[in-house]
């Protein structure tokens, strides 16, 4: 029999050698160069093809693809409102995150009308078990395998005849047709395969776990994030209670949603007002803190911005951000000190954003800006006052996508003052959906964010 031929490959750069070495040459990184096999011990049965016939266009139909409830409405909204049939989909997130946790609460959901089988590879049953009473899960038809081996998963899954099978983890599978262990590239992009051809044939939902590296990515090679139908990472610090899922590719959904989640002792709790959540205990008429109200899809979300600046006792002053881009933080600070003559290359500034939430939309621009310069001036801005806009490099604000809806929920929340961008002030005016007892600052540049502090208003 002709013998398997393997190269060695990086797991974080894709490089290839051939022969192991302790580190790449490539990316520099240590341990991350592994075996891969370039042909399987004997046929796979992944591989092998049935003879398809080109069809037309015109002949095509269109599928009907039918979505199931999870239980949990924050999911529910990241998936585009449900997990579809026959559809492949990969949560991510980093370890003690609540990923177990959610597909076991998941599991007890849906094994209420369909047949699950939770094939578990790094836990016995006995723990299993144990979750799964601590989070009241019950079920005729939920199933419980702790297996790694791929193909007697599948069978299993044929025995069982179930509708849901979900895989913990990706990682611990492997196949007997290549001698790479379980983990390297060969064992996972193999495994992964085979289960979701196994989907896509019979109709089953396939959800797969997938660890990440220390950099924060998935871990495997990057072609198991093109193969799913869905990528959901699990977000959030295991030294605070909020958990968020987004999505970073969904083929049935948009990827702008996230789901908020509270992790107790009972579980996962949906948070269905994140905005309320993440202001409780915020406090009241201290400097260097503003409320920014950000889109996170289709939904507002309201949360604080605290900027800390002290005088410097080092050659060069230090930098942190929480929850933005480390260089966002920076462009910010050059503009406010070109634009307003601050000192704050003298400063050390501080930047975190409460809750654990990661701010990706260019409109946390104005307040945060407004929180460092009231750091700065320690001058508080008003309790009652929230900002969006983007500021540019000439100190310019630029207008925010969705007014309406920010300043509707920052309404709910009892915020009487908005500061937001002369353009999408004008829009309002035009259109007359200013809101009564709303007070604006309307804002062309950063020097007209000034008069927040003195009272000034449209």
């Amino acid at each position: 029999m002709k013998q398997p031929k393997s190269i060695y490959v990086c797991s974080n750069c894709s490089a290839k050698y051939p022969k192991w070495m302790g580190r790449c040459t490539s990316c520099g990184e240590y341990n991350t160069v592994s075996e891969v096999q370039t042909q399987p011990t004997s046929a796979s049965r992944a591989s092998a093809i049935t003879p398809t016939k080109a069809t037309r266009f015109t002949e095509l139909k269109m599928p009907t693809y039918m979505r199931i409830k999870t239980g949990m409405r924050e999911l529910d909204r990241v998936l585009g409102g449900g997990i579809v049939d026959s559809s492949a989909v990969l949560i991510t997130g980093e370890p003690g995150i609540g990923k177990s946790t959610l597909l076991t609460q998941i599991s007890g959901v849906l094994a209420k009308d369909k047949k699950v089988l939770y094939v578990s590879g790094e836990e016995s049953t006995a723990q299993l078990k144990f979750r799964a009473d601590r989070l009241g899960v019950d079920g005729e038809d939920l199933f419980i395998l702790t297996e790694t081996n791929v193909d007697r998963v599948i069978d299993e899954c044929k025995e069982v005849s179930c509708d849901y099978v979900i895989v913990d983890s990706i990682q611990t599978m492997y196949t007997e047709e290549y001698t790479s262990t379980a983990g390297s590239i060969t064992q996972v992009r193999e495994c992964t395969m085979r289960l979701i051809n196994y989907a896509k044939c019979s109709g089953v939902c396939v959800i797969i776990v997938g660890h990440v590296n220390k950099e924060g990515s998935i871990a495997g090679p990057k072609v198991l994030e093109h193969m799913v139908d869905a990528v959901l990472n699990f977000e959030g610090d295991r030294q605070q209670i909020f958990r968020i899922i987004r999505a970073s590719k969904n083929r049935y959904g948009s990827t702008n949603e996230i789901g908020v989640f509270e992790m107790t002792e009972k579980g996962l709790m949906e948070v269905a007002n994140p905005s309320e959540m993440l202001l409780a205990g915020r406090p009241s008429d201290i400097s260097g803190n503003c409320a920014v109200c950000v889109m996170e899809g289709t939904r507002p979300l309201i949360t604080e911005i605290q900027a800390l600046t002290a005088t410097t006792v080092f050659s060069a002053p230090k930098r942190a951000s929480n929850g933005l881009d480390y260089n966002k933080l920076h462009l910010m600070l050059a503009v406010l000190e070109k634009r307003l003559g601050l000192k704050l290359s003298t400063l050390d500034t501080f930047v975190n954003v409460v809750g654990g939430i990661r701010l990706d939309d260019p409109s946390f621009d104005l307040p945060l800006a407004l929180a460092i310069i009231s750091s700065v001036k320690d001058i508080s801005v008003p309790d009652d006052l929230i900002a969006f806009g983007e500021i540019g490099l000439a100190g310019e604000c630029r207008s925010a996508a969705s007014v309406e809806m920010r300043i509707n929920e920052a309404s709910k929340l009892g915020f009487t003052k908005v500061v937001l961008p002369q353009s999408n002030y004008s829009k309002l005016k035009s259109n007359k959906q200013l809101i009564d007892g709303i007070a604006y600052y309307p804002v062309k540049s950063i020097f007209d964010a000034l008069t927040v502090f003195s009272g000034k208003k449209a």
